[in-house]
């Protein structure tokens, strides 16, 4: 999300979605609010479109979760549904994801400075005309001076209609993540995040003794070590 800004009628929060490859701009939705539902409605539409990505960088922080403390939330583990990873920025590093970053300058000295647009509807028209621009029309240094547009392809991994249940190899165990976000196993508890409660994961041995990867679908989410205290 670029900073929130005032409209004649309510606020907008600008959600920007990148293409890290060729510096497309999937989106650049005037949003509402940076709720998860607001923000996995806004996904929802662009990966009917455009396919799933194999991987989502983001900022620390709501809805997103963080690189430390739960790093997972609901809408993460949505995505992992779905699998696309969702991995983040280093705190405090904004330069972490410095295309997005640039793209939200560019946006606020083409269109947002000096601008004040009555309300969302207003702010999308504004963002899409000159969404266009930015992708059709105007060179990228970057890009060797070509277009965003002449460079992206869209993701041949189709949206699903539904998501079905996880599978898990036969040889793994599973465990059931409880409301607080832990599991047990072999008289230990293993922290998952309180945003899988209710969802199973298995337990994979690594080749260190003791040491066994905690998996949701195929995402590594955890660790638990047998051999600490």
């Amino acid at each position: 999300f670029k900073g929130h800004f005032a409209l004649a009628h309510g606020r907008c929060h600008p959600l920007g979605v990148l293409d890290d490859h060729s510096r497309y701009a999937l989106a650049m939705q005037a949003c509402p609010d940076q709720q998860a539902e607001t923000v996995q409605a806004c996904f929802t539409r662009l990966f009917r479109r455009h396919g799933l990505p194999w991987r989502i960088l983001a900022d620390n922080g709501s809805p997103w979760g963080s690189a430390g403390g739960e790093h997972y939330t609901g809408l993460g583990v949505w995505l992992l549904d779905l699998e696309v990873g969702l991995v983040h920025g280093r705190p405090c590093h904004p330069e972490t994801q410095g295309k997005e970053e640039r793209l939200h300058r560019t946006l606020a000295r083409e269109l947002l400075d000096g601008c004040c647009f009555r309300d969302l509807a207003a702010a999308q028209a504004g963002f899409d005309a000159w969404r266009a621009i930015y992708n059709l029309r105007r060179p990228h240094e970057a890009l060797g001076l070509d277009t965003p547009a002449s460079r992206y392809r869209p993701s041949a991994r189709e949206m699903p209609a539904t998501i079905a249940p996880p599978e898990y190899d036969s040889r793994h165990p599973v465990r059931l993540v409880d409301r607080g976000g832990w599991i047990s196993f072999r008289n230990r508890r293993g922290y998952c995040g309180k945003a899988f409660a209710g969802r199973p994961v298995a337990l994979s041995p690594t080749q260190t003794d003791g040491l066994f990867d905690i998996r949701y679908r195929s995402h590594l989410i955890a660790q638990l070590n047998l051999r600490q205290p």
